[in-house]
């Protein structure tokens, strides 16, 4: 068959992948003059920066794509496994490291926390093994909207443990009953950012998160997160895929309840499927004009954003890593600012991520390429210029409180991403970083469905439908479409 994608994010290109391995020819539209989506790359004065997640999980999803095609993974992407995932400061001067290994992760709790028995850490960390067992074959691996797909060895065996899935109690609930440490609290709340919600709503669920950093492990593709677009991008050139860059499609065409292909530039593309890999708020607003729109999914409350500093900093420091995070003093009022009252916290925790420290040629000689990043409400008309400019001065006093350092006068380079240049450059809807949020229990349930149930041929992937945003989930969603589009047209 003829399939036309829309987008070349990740979940674009993996389906592309898929969809030519199956035998199908493939053309992808893209509105940007590169691919990947989020996904991306930006250089400054010497400097690189993977512009979008900084976080790699799962790497066997990538891997796949390769084994499918029939090449050896190893001959075209590599990564390490990392020692540690982060390190985590607080304002009074703790500090700690999350080691993958257990013996190391005891001796940092003992020795940095004072926790002498790390039982109940471990036991969280064995739960969240747990629950994404039970919950990831049924809502990660396969559709929820086939109704074949909940009869199934999976489904019947996550009905009888639903007890161990503690879907009545906020993540923060869970936590704060099973540690009496404050920073493990902070610690196991953050897990919520992973896909923009908030851990005082969402729910206890969403403890299984760590499980893929901690049981499974954290890895950094050797050339950088960018390198994950570039080599799945030329295997799908390799096998065939046509790419169109600079190619803004203006309409998903419709005849007979059937999508029959896309105009682009005013020309009419003809194809016998089209899969959206944009954000499925625009796909209905701005490429489905004349489609009743699903609008009680596409009002959800949506997710977090992210302000994000590229800087190019002229020193190296000892005491950070790839990953870490400055967390503020009040976790809880920095959620309620960002998504009840809309607005940046004014102690706001801190992400900085370094990937210089792996990939040196990342920036010049005694220097480090600083991705600095907090989280942020989705745009809502705020005065961003105005909370953006307030923000900096934030981010750079704590920083400096933090590290003893004058950080303003180290930065060689900057580029800014904020909620409003996000969804311009990504079509995500209002910038926000994962579609809908998972603020309550039936989220998984209110994400869009992979095809369409009115128009026969449309299908969709990518962050903001089923099974929902992040590299991992992205993959997955490849992985269920390019199922559905070979099941329905076999």
């Amino acid at each position: 068959m003829k399939v036309i994608i829309i987008g070349s994010g990740i979940a674009g290109l993996a389906s592309a992948i898929r969809l030519a391995c199956a035998g199908h020819q493939v053309t992808v539209f893209e509105a940007n003059a590169y691919p990947g989506g989020k996904l991306s790359e930006i250089y400054s004065d010497g400097f690189r920066f993977d512009a979008g997640p900084s976080l790699f999980t799962l790497p066997q999803l990538v891997d796949e794509l390769y084994t499918l095609a029939g090449k050896v993974p190893q001959d075209h992407f590599s990564y390490l496994r990392l020692v540690k995932s982060c390190n985590y400061f607080f304002e009074d001067g703790t500090r700690f490291s999350a080691f993958h290994n257990r013996e190391e992760m005891a001796e940092e709790l003992k020795n940095k926390l004072g926790i002498k028995d790390p039982t109940p850490f471990f036991n969280q960390l064995d739960k969240a093994n747990i629950r994404y067992q039970l919950t990831a074959p049924i809502f990660i691996e396969k559709s929820l909207h086939r109704l074949k797909n909940h009869f199934s060895i999976e489904t019947f065996k996550g009905i009888l443990n639903m007890g161990k899935l503690n879907l009545f109690e906020s993540m923060n609930q869970e936590n704060e009953k099973i540690f009496t440490n404050k920073y493990l609290h902070f610690y196991f709340n953050r897990f919520a950012t992973y896909n923009g919600s908030n851990p005082y709503q969402t729910p206890a669920l969403l403890n299984m998160i760590p499980h893929l950093e901690h049981n499974i492990g954290s890895y950094f593709p050797i050339k950088g997160m960018y390198s994950i677009t570039q080599s799945i991008f030329d295997l799908a050139k390799e096998l065939g895929v046509e790419f169109h860059f600079i190619s803004k499609v203006e309409e998903i065409l419709v005849k007979d309840n059937n999508a029959c292909g896309v105009k682009v530039n005013g020309i009419e593309f003809f194809s016998d499927v089209v899969l959206s890999n944009m954000d499925i708020h625009p796909t209905y607003k701005k490429l489905l004009p004349k489609v009743k729109a699903p609008n009680r999914i596409l009002k959800q409350e949506k997710s977090s954003s992210a302000l994000i500093f590229y800087w190019g900093i002229n020193k190296v420091f000892g005491e950070l890593d790839l990953h870490n995070i400055l967390f503020t003093e009040n976790y809880k009022e920095e959620f309620d600012t960002i998504f009840t009252k809309k607005s940046i916290y004014k102690d706001p925790t801190i992400y900085i991520n370094i990937t210089s420290k792996l990939k040196h040629d990342d920036a010049p000689k005694d220097c480090e390429n600083w991705f600095v990043m907090i989280n942020v409400p989705n745009n809502q008309g705020q005065d961003w210029d105005k909370l953006i400019k307030d923000a900096k001065t934030k981010i750079i006093q704590k920083i400096e409180r933090t590290l003893k350092v004058d950080i303003s006068n180290l930065i060689l380079t900057e580029q800014i991403l904020d909620p409003r240049t996000i969804e311009i450059k990504t079509s995500s809807f209002a910038g926000a970083l994962y579609g809908n949020a998972s603020n309550n229990r039936y989220a998984a349930f209110l994400r869009h469905k992979n095809f369409s149930s009115t128009i026969s041929g449309l299908y969709f992937c990518g962050g903001s439908v089923h099974p929902g945003g992040g590299i991992p989930l992205c993959l997955n969603s490849a992985k269920i479409v390019s199922k559905l589009i070979s099941d329905d047209y076999r």
